[in-house]
């Protein structure tokens, strides 16, 4: 591991470079999403936004005196720790990245900053690995975040329920960091609410029937069964066998259960289910649901703006620093995110390089709205969703 550790040392100091690189040179940004696995169906959108960031600052031909960006992508499966490490190894030794857009969910975020990040030096900018744990995770200033910790989303669940008449509710959740700390979360806000969470309890991805589980959850009882798991997963296995035998037949989605696949999945079976997810009803967010479909993806998916920002906040601070080399340019990140300079929105980018190349400030909120607090993290928008007609539509943004 030393070895290893040396050589990407050496490789990183040579790729990022203690130095802004020049006209013709590449800067590389590692995008590692999960590809594979049980958020598989939200991953290409989330890739495509990254890509539509990239593709306007090239078009600028302003950044880091005329450098392109490349992407360099890989799967990070979403929940195999080993397999995430071993790619984001390669980013960085083989690949020469910069930094690192990434990872998608929590568990292997953590895995990738303390394996490979932080001995390395390379920052990292997740635009969806949203567990308590990473707010206070030892990060040397390498990790960011555009999405907010799952301690704002038990607020807003619990927001939700109760606004909705619910006081008891039935959770399961995905077994690993996201799951746990999410039903954690929750289930403090609402019982200190008021509320009653009649039983929490894990359940396993990869499984064919999930008809025990959901036994157990209909015996505790419940208004509403809060599934805390994944969209192409479990939670879905748990959703089949629920309304299946009857147990629940309205559910609670939050973040990592929302996508259009559930639409094609369940139909109608899901009318009257509710959730919510990270969004916002800004002027970026609109600017970037146009863009996103003239570039052919749909920039309502989960998690499609946070990535876009993610991109452009690491590109936006490394001109501010004038390099590539995360050393230098992570301490520029809050710098491009917050107050105070002019507000640049999706699509503003080259502006915003200008700016930066004048020595003004920018105030980047982009297509989230992102506003970064202590932890390197955005302090949290969410947008509140109802399935209706067999599909789920926004009905508000808190």
């Amino acid at each position: 591991m030393k070895k290893l550790m040396m050589a990407t040392t050496a490789m990183t100091l040579i790729a990022g470079g203690a130095f802004a690189a020049g006209h013709g040179e590449s800067v590389k940004m590692g995008v590692m999403l999960g590809f594979t696995g049980p958020l598989e169906s939200i991953a290409p959108a989330m890739s495509a936004a990254t890509d539509l960031a990239i593709a306007e600052v090239n078009s600028a031909g302003t950044f880091l005196g005329g450098a392109t960006i490349t992407a360099v992508k890989v799967d990070d499966t979403c929940i195999d720790a080993g397999a995430a490490t071993a790619a984001a190894e390669r980013l960085i030794t083989s690949d020469g990245v910069n930094a690192i857009m990434g990872a998608t969910c929590s568990g292997v975020t953590n895995a990738v900053l303390q394996n490979v990040a932080r001995p390395n030096g390379v920052l990292m900018i997740s635009p969806s690995a949203t567990s308590p744990g990473l707010s206070t995770a030892d990060d040397d200033g390498l990790f960011f975040r555009t999405s907010p910790s799952d301690a704002r989303q038990g607020v807003i669940m619990s927001e939700i329920l109760a606004e909705r008449g619910f006081d008891t509710v039935a959770v399961t959740y995905t077994n690993n960091d996201y799951g746990k700390g999410l039903a954690d979360a929750f289930q403090a806000e609402f019982e200190a609410a008021g509320g009653t969470v009649t039983i929490s309890a894990a359940h396993e991805d990869g499984k064919a029937d999930y008809s025990a589980e959901v036994g157990a959850l209909a015996s505790a009882g419940g208004e509403v069964l809060v599934v805390a798991g994944y969209v192409d997963q479990g939670g879905s296995g748990v959703i089949r066998a629920a309304l299946d035998t009857g147990a629940f037949d309205t559910f609670y989605l939050p973040d990592g259960m929302v996508g259009s696949v559930l639409n094609d999945r369940f139909g109608a079976e899901l009318n009257g289910t509710f959730g919510a997810y990270p969004g916002t009803d800004s002027p970026g967010a609109a600017l970037f649901v146009t863009m996103a479909e003239g570039a052919g993806f749909d920039g309502t998916s989960a998690f499609a703006p946070e990535s876009y920002d993610a991109a452009a906040l690491i590109m936006l601070a490394m001109a501010k620093a004038g390099s590539s080399n995360s050393a230098d340019f992570k301490d520029h990140v809050f710098d491009v995110a917050n107050e105070p300079g002019e507000v640049i929105y999706p699509g503003e980018l080259a502006k915003a390089l200008e700016l930066i190349a004048a020595g003004q400030d920018v105030n980047y909120e982009g297509a989230s709205a992102v506003e970064l607090i202590g932890p390197g993290e955005s302090a949290g928008n969410y947008q509140e969703i109802e399935f209706k007609d067999g599909a789920y539509s926004t009905i508000g943004f808190r």
